[in-house]
């Protein structure tokens, strides 16, 4: 082994994960040349959240972030997140529109796109690995972990077999919860590696205090890539913090060909950002404790607030208690659902409803009746026929690929919104976000985005001296 290879998460899930996705693309562009000759394997720079946050919050348009972004990085792979078949959104989408996406995802400057499903369900992610191999970009299938009484190795490794079959170009094991044991890893690498030729990578969330030791064993095991987060944004429910992972690699086989100088400077820029966060009361400090929490229930740390949210607008949050401890019998209820978006909130919601109306499965959500009709895909364990018919009595199972009952929207779409079309990847943007996407779109239309958006094609601001 040459030493192990770093995925930065700096500009997706790391302030995804601590800043709500608030970090705007003029705080990324300054940093971006020093950050593409340090020796990244890749940067996470899209998907996710930041599509949505672009648009609902910052009034910036993600396409344009991509491709600022791609002009600044000339030597370090771009990365993005795609939830399958729900692409960046919180449903399914059809055949037609999941192409689409993806292919304009490559030709604006993605190379890399992790792909997973939230109930594994591999039917759920087959469209978006052909696509992303059609258009010439790197397909990366990922395993949504969890525990229960069927997610063992062996489910795992069938799992990762499974996906290198369907044309996966490397595995990553993402660890939503910060859950994964040490030890377990190191197990759990050991055998992907024996099963697949293809590369894997590890990801962790901080959450529950564990992550740091988890990727040690999982380095020592033999995984070829680990997601780190520059340390100001780091930890806490971020992944682990890149330059002491770095360092604690020093003198080893595994330590990365990484200009640690370059990065150590790059670390101060991040810190006098993150002090921008905290005045602007965008950072809370609960986000940066280890909540030990997460091992018991299986919660991360973006569900955990959820919960906590939700009970304070019923005024019930001395029921969190309650919730917490109801999480884990809903989850068993459905099949045992990896808790990831949007598994995370149906479970998250149904346990507050339970709790809250003093009577298990009263009130139900619409999305929850869905996921039980097979709308969502398959759970790793049948839902019990006594939990199936309380939830949608005597209605019918759909057991296929849930995309198959969706018609093409592409031009559906094209057609409702051809007065405020500036570029084709406007159509997907309205897509995934009708309403979000025709309130950014007037607002686009404005003189003060005009004004805005020329720092995006300031030369200084790309590539400062």
């Amino acid at each position: 082994m040459t030493g192990i290879k770093i995925t930065e998460t700096v500009f997706r899930d790391a302030h995804q994960s601590l800043i709500a996705t608030r970090m705007k693309t003029e705080d990324m562009l300054p940093i971006a040349q020093k950050m593409d000759k340090v020796g990244f394997y890749a940067l996470e720079v899209w998907g996710g959240a930041t599509f949505d946050a672009c648009l609902r919050f910052l009034n910036e348009d993600p396409w344009e972030r991509l491709r600022a972004l791609r002009k600044a990085f000339k030597n370090t792979k771009l990365q993005m997140l795609l939830r399958g078949q729900n692409l960046l959104g919180y449903k399914n989408y059809p055949d037609d529109v999941v192409e689409e996406f993806i292919k304009k995802s490559i030709e604006n400057g993605i190379d890399i796109i992790r792909i997973f499903d939230a109930l594994n369900d591999t039917r759920n992610i087959s469209k978006s690995i052909e696509a992303t191999k059609k258009y010439g970009g790197h397909a990366q299938a990922a395993i949504s972990y969890t525990t229960s009484s069927v997610h063992n190795i062996e489910y795992y490794v069938n799992l990762a077999i499974e996906m290198e079959k369907m044309g996966a170009d490397s595995i990553c094991i993402k660890d939503m919860s910060g859950i994964l044991l040490p030890y377990v890893a190191e197990k759990l690498v050991r055998e992907l590696k024996k099963n697949i030729r293809v590369p894997l990578e590890i990801h962790s969330h901080f959450t529950s205090g564990i992550a740091n030791q988890t990727y040690m064993k999982a380095i020592e095991a033999g995984v070829d890539i680990i997601d780190t987060a520059m340390s100001p944004l780091g930890m806490g429910t971020s992944q682990p913090a890149t330059e002491p992972m770095i360092a604690s690699l020093e003198g080893s086989e595994f330590y990365p060909d990484i200009d640690m100088n370059l990065l150590l400077e790059i670390t101060d820029y991040f810190k006098n950002l993150r002090e921008k966060y905290e005045k602007e009361g965008l950072l809370n400090n609960k986000v940066l404790t280890v909540d030990v929490r997460t091992l018991k229930y299986q919660i991360p740390g973006g569900m955990l607030s959820n919960l906590v949210s939700q009970l304070q607008q019923q005024g019930a949050l001395d029921k969190f208690e309650e919730v917490l401890e109801e999480v884990p019998r809903v989850r068993e209820d459905l099949g045992f659902p990896p808790l990831v978006t949007p598994m995370s909130q149906m479970v998250g919601t149904q346990a507050v409803l339970n709790v809250i109306s003093g009577e298990r499965y009263k009130m139900i959500p619409k999305e929850v009746k869905n996921y039980v009709k097979g709308l969502y895909g398959r759970p790793a364990v049948p839902i019990k026929e006594d939990i199936r018919k309380t939830i949608i009595g005597d209605e019918e199972v759909f057991t296929g690929r849930p995309a198959d009952l969706l018609e093409p929207q592409l031009e559906k779409y094209r057609n409702e919104i051809k007065e405020y079309i500036e570029q084709d990847e406007d159509v997907l943007t309205y897509a995934l976000f009708p309403q979000v996407a025709i309130e950014f779109f007037k607002f686009r239309q404005s003189k003060k985005y005009r004004i805005d958006n020329q720092l995006l094609d300031n030369e200084n601001m790309v590539y400062p001296v």
